[in-house]
């Protein structure tokens, strides 16, 4: 992610007025609902303009929101004032940013596929490594074929999840739900029509 062009075509990507994948929760994210507790420290990794932390914390979670684009994360800060809830923000490029030490309840870590493959597992080992001991990942993103419904996310196959590579990737955990579905899905201009979907809750080992 390291660089300026990766910079300015964030930034410019979240310029625009309008919040690009809408300002309601992700659906499988709000679905959860029933895991969370108030007070729970969450970290929202590649948040964007804020919906999935800020619906964290309307739930009364404590909630840290991280993005590579300032742009995005200011966006997020409006959404949250209006939401009259509080979410720290912390411009960050996941790549060379200090996760830190186990400190969080719950990571979600929804369509964060920007990441080629080594980058996307030093991603995924740093949020298992930032769980407390019965910490919960909730993530979501595409399958493989969404390079033929093309309704969003990456064209890049790399770039893609399938069951199996979570399974490797978190099977240190327990994994409470990794299911594969086609959805039609409804956030914003970028995340719109039948989409091929990949869904993990995992707990870490207590």
């Amino acid at each position: 992610m390291t660089g300026n062009h990766e910079l300015d075509f964030w930034n410019t990507r979240f310029s625009e007025q309008s919040y690009l994948f809408g300002t309601a929760p992700n659906a499988f994210l709000s679905s959860q609902r029933a895991l969370l507790r108030p007070g729970m420290r969450a970290l929202a990794v590649a948040d964007g303009e804020g919906r999935n932390g800020v619906w964290l914390a309307t739930q009364g979670l404590d909630v840290l929101s991280v993005d590579f684009s300032p742009v995005a994360l200011k966006k997020a800060g409006e959404l949250a004032a209006a939401a009259q809830v509080t979410l720290k923000t912390e411009c960050v490029d996941l790549a060379t940013w200090d996760w830190g030490g186990p400190r969080f309840d719950l990571v979600a870590a929804i369509f964060i596929q920007f990441a080629e493959p080594d980058l996307r597992d030093h991603i995924f080992q740093q949020m298992k490594n930032v769980l407390v001991p019965g910490g919960l990942l909730l993530l979501e993103g595409y399958g493989p074929k969404q390079l033929i419904y093309g309704t969003g996310g990456p064209q890049d196959l790399n770039k893609l999840y399938t069951p199996a590579l979570l399974k490797e990737a978190f099977g240190d955990f327990d994994i409470l739900t990794l299911k594969e579905y086609d959805a039609d899905l409804s956030e914003g201009d970028r995340h719109k029509g039948t989409s091929a979907i990949v869904d993990l809750v995992a707990q870490k080992a207590k």
